[in-house]
């Protein structure tokens, strides 16, 4: 991709781009749009419009437009050539989606909780706009999705999907992850997300829906393991198929592991030459995960060719709601994914069926999902508990499920 991107700049051409919300992961690209030949950022937009000014001054390109307000800058014409969806947000930033893709615009998502909410329906309107979506390919499901497709053009059989992860805290609260998140410039709620497990457990649900790759239980295991090599003895691969799992706490810390097989006698004699071990079972890992350094990437493949991450047009799987303490009843729910309240655990949507997603919690209008029933530390939220009031969020989830029940 870099010499395709080398020629667009060598032509005095760019892939024009709109970064929607300028948090950490969004600055971040727009700072690559300065270091990437044959980028352009057109457009830096946050409801926080001092955020939007930061990340168009670190790109370095000449005045690209600052907004507050995406719908404004979308209604120009011919201003940019892709979105890249980077906000914390899931009911407003499928509105900018479905907006972009039925004006013919192909939107990269750096947020993986929408796509794990509404990710059937929004490549369902991208295709009816023959227009292309893709999950990111510097996260570690864009990650791991690139290694594991590299593996079957290789004529492995996938057998896990793994992520390393550094710690982990199901009952993290907001007041106690505020210093991190100041001292990493992460968004707060992000920073709990990630350390109570939620983040990781989206993750893995969007491998798993896109290879077929179930869990082995409710939430995963989650191993704590000194070091990635240390996988092949420590789980029982007695499973048909394959399955997504994390580790904790391994070196070399801060990447993904595929566990692969060979059944071939010959193929396996070669593996064993190139130090791989004897089989059938091979580890690859990959000790790093860049993020938004590694957006470039899929940012050409999408544009220039329509190409996108490996996506599901189905749910195998979804992340759903624990309490993190006990709540009583009436409680207002402002906040699910990075809350005081709320943890998400991965599980079978067949298992699950009486059981809330926890990203369907996060409507923005005055009127929030409550609580009928109070819940005990790590009850599972089942629908007869919670009121979920109508909005954009709710009709959404609504129309995708009519979908879903149709297999279109």
């Amino acid at each position: 991709m870099y010499n395709e991107l080398l020629k667009l700049q060598q032509q005095n051409k760019s892939i024009r781009l709109a970064i929607v919300g300028c948090g950490n992961q969004g600055t971040g690209l727009a700072l690559q749009t300065r270091l990437t030949p044959g980028l352009k950022l057109m457009a830096a937009i946050d409801l926080d419009v001092n955020k939007a000014k930061e990340a168009a001054k670190i790109s370095g390109h000449f005045r690209p437009i600052v907004s507050n307000d995406y719908f404004s800058v979308l209604a120009k014409p011919d201003i940019f050539d892709l979105m890249v969806e980077a906000t914390t947000s899931i009911e407003s930033a499928a509105k900018y989606v479905i907006a972009t893709l039925e004006k013919g615009i192909p939107v990269i998502l750096m947020n993986a909780e929408l796509d794990l909410l509404l990710g059937p329906l929004l490549r369902k309107i991208a295709k009816d706009n023959d227009v292309a979506i893709s999950l990111d390919s510097g996260d570690q499901p864009g990650v791991v999705s690139n290694l594991a497709e590299k593996l079957l053009s290789m004529g492995f059989q996938l057998r896990m999907l793994g992520n390393i992860k550094g710690f982990l805290n199901r009952y993290a609260t907001y007041a106690k992850m505020i210093p991190f998140a100041e001292q990493h410039y992460i968004n707060t709620e992000q920073c709990v997300s990630m350390t109570d497990g939620t983040k990781i457990n989206i993750e893995q649900s969007l491998l798993a829906n896109a290879f077929n790759a179930p869990p082995l239980m409710r939430g995963m295991e989650g191993p704590r393991l000194k070091h990635v090599n240390e996988v092949l003895s420590r789980f029982d691969f007695g499973y048909a198929g394959c399955a997504v799992e994390y580790i904790l706490g391994a070196q070399p810390g801060g990447g993904i592991f595929i566990i692969c097989q060979s059944n071939d006698p010959l193929q396996q004699k070669y593996l064993n030459y190139y130090k791989m071990g004897k089989g059938p079972l091979y580890l690859f890992y990959q000790h790093y995960h860049i993020c938004h350094i590694e957006t470039p990437n899929i940012i050409a493949k999408t544009f220039l060719f329509g190409k996108t991450i490996r996506q599901s047009e189905t749910k195998l799987t979804d992340v759903f709601a624990f309490a993190k303490r006990d709540i009583p009843k009436g409680f207002e729910i402002k906040r699910s994914i990075g809350s005081d309240e709320f943890y998400g655990l991965i599980d079978m949507c067949d298992n699950a069926r009486e059981l809330v997603p926890i990203a369907l919690l996060e409507n923005e209008g005055k009127n929030r999902p409550y609580l009928k029933q109070s819940m005990a530390k790590d009850q599972a939220l089942k629908w007869h508990d919670v009121e979920i009031p109508d909005s954009e969020l709710w009709r959404l989830y609504q129309r995708q499920e009519k979908l879903l029940e149709k297999g279109e």
